[in-house]
């Protein structure tokens, strides 16, 4: 039956290949015959192996069709445009041998250079004229344990020029399992315009780098520091682009507004607070009424009555008509240590057949207001002007925190969020903390107004106490820092994605304007400022450029004291892969401990540390049960600073890769150490199966203190030996 369906299949597949084109789209069938046959060509597909095939039509900018085959055992998806370019690719097969997530892993199988081939391969099997991409380094800069596939991604260059366009591929056991692009055809209106460039690149690049500014705050000088260091960061200025070939000057930003993609307004305060729906779901990680009736009794907490009192003599809130729903104390303890109690009340008011909320959280013991959300229906209209929200703003943060130091942040115009065509009810404003005169964003009251009445829409507080900060004598010029900034960038030919005002003319922009919409992204020849490396901004006290420590994803490890180590090469080999310690520091020589080992097994589930840094509870106790679960050592053997022998080291690496049971089988394992006698009849096994593996060669010196370099080595030969 199967054979049968096949060779109808492809009966029906010739027969729409000899229709014209007319024929062709007057039929589904025929059109999907069509374009799987052209597909499986373009692919050079054997589908003979799956059992059922369909397909569906998607029609959004283009037609777009999805192919899918399917066996019990496999399966293969592919997404293709009427002419037959194949957008993307999955395939899937079942794994015979799953390996677990606590089973030992080992080195990939696998050659790069023939992953690389193949990819070329299909890569060109697929782009189309005008269409290049460059495979350059793998999309991760580290490689991974286990892993028998390689993978690329990167942009899509048109007619030889960078584009906004992406792609991504991925190579498995000698074959594409996935395959993404992004095309024209769908992600774009109005084709690809010519690489043609008439407007002056040099004049674009002096009118671009014009735009850039850098402004003066305190930041912290790391991540979790409580020491605040002078930096100039570049301001909320727009991202500005040139037309290549009309020289027309884009504010890339505004552009973006009229096409309505922005996040909404109020989305930060939506985030932080969350929803009223959200906080009525986690309501039962509250207390129950019998511990509220408890914490009520506590001393200093006050009852919720008279914390709703006291909301509601502040008309800065405007309850007015708003109706206690629930209430909820909830127990906290900070990251400093410090524990407490909030309480957040929620109160509801209906307005027609709108239904409005006001959630407000306050310190349980003070009444202090710590947080406000609300959530109000879009288009109610304006009551204020935003000058007006801004003044309410002010004098609700006066009567708030009247000795703190604030000021909104950089000009209102940049920060304070007009309405837009009223789809937000509320205007939003940032007041950032002062110090000497100079702002520093991470201490911040966000506040939103109630456009319609002037409450109290949102409030969100970040601020620490214990901070201290940079003297700011001997700063360099603004000028000066703004000149090194400007001096990242180049100035990039390109086709980027640009909202553009629809057009009736075109069929497919008709469309989208019958949907209501007015603009949609299309490719533009432009110039535009980019970098190769990201930066936060310019030291202020060195004039140094300060680089983005965000994002990067995991990285190589890499040391520095590694010099004359016989273990250099495998240490390195295994920081490649990411295993090892999160220092620059190995210290190969040193004398290996249990904690050391436990650390260094750690990594090969991606989560290096540092052993010889400060970590808290959480993060060893975690690093002790990823050993106990890989079988490295058992609970009672836990002995963190115990130094371990060369037998230490071969009999918990062997018990974690699985060969404990086979090493402990007594009278059958034979080894040609210089020392083998003096090997205890108990470790026999081990020492001879660490000899079968490259583990110990020459003396087997169970004994013998074994060093960090000496734990990387035997590691690395188990993982290269492990199947």
């Amino acid at each position: 039956m199967k054979r049968l369906l096949s060779l109808a299949l492809s009966a029906a597949l010739l027969a729409a290949l000899t229709l014209p084109a007319s024929a062709a789209g007057d039929s589904q069938d025929a059109r999907l015959a069509k374009v799987t046959a052209l597909v499986k060509g373009a692919l050079n597909l054997d589908t003979e192996v799956y059992e059922t095939f369909h397909g569906s039509l998607d029609q959004d900018l283009a037609p777009l069709w999805n192919l899918r085959w399917e066996s019990e055992t496999r399966s293969l998806s592919v997404s293709a445009l009427e002419d037959g370019a194949v957008v993307s690719l999955s395939r899937w097969e079942q794994d015979p041998n799953p390996i677990s997530r606590d089973s030992f892993p080992s080195f990939p199988e696998k050659t790069a250079a023939a992953d690389r081939e193949i990819a070329e391969d299909f890569l060109s099997r697929v782009l189309r004229d005008g269409e290049t991409v460059e495979l350059g380094a793998e999309e991760s800069g580290l490689l991974s344990l286990g892993d028998s596939g390689s993978g690329w991604s990167g942009t899509v260059r048109l007619n030889g020029l960078p584009s906004s366009l992406n792609y991504s591929i991925r190579v498995e056991n000698g074959l594409v399992d996935f395959f993404h692009r992004d095309v024209p055809e769908t992600a774009v209106v109005g084709g690809v315009p010519s690489p043609d460039a008439s407007a002056s690149r040099d004049k674009a690049e002096v009118n671009l780098k014009n735009t850039l500014e850098l402004n003066l705050e305190y930041v912290f000088e790391t991540s979790g520091a409580s020491r605040a260091v002078l930096r100039y960061v570049p301001g909320p200025a727009h991202e500005f682009l040139v037309d290549a070939k009309t020289d027309e000057f884009l504010d890339l930003t505004e552009l973006r507004e009229k096409l309505g993609t922005e996040a909404p307004r109020n989305a930060k305060l939506a985030t932080t607070a969350g929803s009223a729906e959200d906080a009525a779901a986690e309501e039962d990680g509250g207390l129950t009424l019998a511990e509220l009736e408890g914490v009520q009794k506590l001393e200093g907490v006050l009852p919720y009555e008279e914390l709703d009192k006291t909301l509601r003599a502040e008309s800065a809130y405007g309850l007015g008509g708003y109706a206690l729903a629930s209430y909820v104390y909830n127990p906290y303890t900070n990251d400093g240590g410090k524990s407490g109690v909030d309480c957040e009340l929620r109160y509801t008011k209906n307005e027609g057949k709108d239904r409005l909320r006001r959630n407000i959280t306050v310190d349980a013991k003070t009444g202090e207001v710590r947080a406000v959300w609300s959530s109000a229906p879009y288009g109610r209209g304006a009551g204020l002007t935003q000058d007006q929200a801004k003044e309410k703003a002010e004098a609700y943060l006066k009567a708030l925190c009247p000795d703190r130091d604030l000021a909104l942040y950089h000009a209102a115009e940049d920060q304070a969020v007009p309405l837009k065509d009223m789809r937000d009810p509320s205007y939003r404003f940032c007041f950032v903390r002062q110090e000497n005169g100079i702002p520093f964003p991470a201490n911040l009251y966000d506040v939103s107004i109630d456009a319609a009445d002037g409450a109290v829409y949102g409030l969100s507080v970040t601020w620490s106490e214990d901070v201290t900060f940079q003297d700011p004598k001997g700063v360099i010029f603004a000028e000066t820092a703004l000149e090194t900034w400007r001096g990242t960038y180049e100035t990039v030919l390109a086709y980027r994605n640009v909202p553009r005002k629809l057009s009736k003319a075109d069929p497919v922009q008709a469309k989208l304007l019958e949907q209501g919409m007015e603009y949609y992204y299309g490719l533009r020849l432009t110039y535009g400022l980019e970098r190769e490396e990201a930066y936060e901004g310019v030291d202020a006290r060195t004039g140094e450029l300060v680089r983005d420590a965000r994002g990067g994803g995991r990285e190589p490890l890499a040391y520095t004291d590694l010099g004359g180590s016989p273990a250099k090469a495998d240490i390195e080999k295994l920081a490649a892969y990411g295993v090892g310690f999160r220092s620059d520091k190995f210290r190969p020589g040193r004398t290996v401990t249990q904690w050391d080992l436990v650390a260094l097994a750690y990594s090969l589930q991606g989560s290096a540390l540092n052993p010889d840094g400060a970590l808290d509870k959480e993060e060893r106790e975690s690093a002790y049960f990823a050993a106990y679960r890989l079988g490295l050592l058992r609970r009672p053997e836990r002995n963190d600073g115990a130094a371990l022998t060369r037998g230490d080291l071969v009999r918990m690496l062997l018990n974690a890769a699985g060969y404990g049971p086979a090493a402990r089988l007594g009278g059958i394992f034979h080894c040609d150490y210089a020392d083998k006698d003096s090997i205890p009849q108990e470790d026999l096994g081990y020492a001879a199966m660490a000899q079968a593996l490259g583990l110990a060669s020459g003396a087997y010196a169970g004994e013998k203190a074994a060093s960090r370099g000496d734990a990387a080595s035997m590691l690395c030969r188990l993982l290269e030996r492990v199947v």
